[in-house]
């Protein structure tokens, strides 16, 4: 199971609301965002979630996970606690702050999710994938060479690759009020997946339905 989330951003007003925070942008609409108590620690800000919450939270706002019974079961096995990771150390950077949260809490990289913002996916598109190759995304490089290997988990939100733009000054520019809306609606049905994430034991059975996922049809 994941026991590490990690929501890839720049730190700075300059990069509020911008293409390439679009992991930060997603942990903020998920519905138990405001019950996080963040602390500054591990070159970021760091939050929890013991076992015992994950279900009662997650019962309050997707009932598309409940059993019969109205509750949400966890597997055997679960981790103690879910960590969240917003690193404050740049983009380029992110992977100095994972480590440190791994290494600590003696985290596995294939206990390990990264929310990002990925250039090879349409706007309107997220997807679930298991290693494979960064895209030249520079926190997933830094995330792999801290880590020593891709093999983890993430959680792409497609922001499209316009031809003939500079791409460093694409990804660090806003939204437009259209694209806005398409992430409202991406980040919403993300939740679910997100939600399903944290109760499910082994992440190939969600493989298949959310290797991509397109709101816009």
């Amino acid at each position: 199971m994941i026991r590490l989330v990690c929501f890839l951003g720049n730190y700075g007003k300059e990069y509020e609301r911008t293409r390439h925070n679009a992991g930060w942008l997603f942990l903020e609409r998920l519905p138990f965002f405001s019950m996080l108590n963040w602390q500054q620690k591990f070159k970021g800000e760091i939050a929890s979630l013991s076992c015992e919450q994950i279900p009662l939270i997650l019962e309050k706002n997707f009932e598309e996970l409940l059993n019969k019974e109205g509750k949400i079961v966890l597997p055997k096995n679960v981790p103690d606690k879910v960590f969240f990771l917003k690193p404050l150390t740049y983009m380029n950077l992110s992977g100095s702050s994972i480590i440190e949260v791994c290494n600590f809490y003696k985290i596995k990289p294939e206990e390990v999710l990264i929310c990002h913002d990925e250039l090879e996916l349409k706007s309107g598109f997220f997807s679930l994938k298991w290693s494979g190759g960064l895209a030249g995304h520079n926190g997933l490089r830094s995330t792999k060479e801290n880590l020593g290997t891709a093999d983890f988990w993430r959680l792409r939100f497609g922001i499209g690759k316009p031809a003939n733009v500079n791409i460093a000054d694409y990804v660090l520019s806003r939204f437009s009020k259209d694209e806005e809306i398409t992430m409202d609606l991406v980040f919403q049905k993300a939740s679910v997946l997100f939600a399903k994430i944290l109760v499910t034991a082994d992440l190939n059975r969600l493989l298949n339905e959310w290797a991509k996922v397109n709101v816009c049809k």
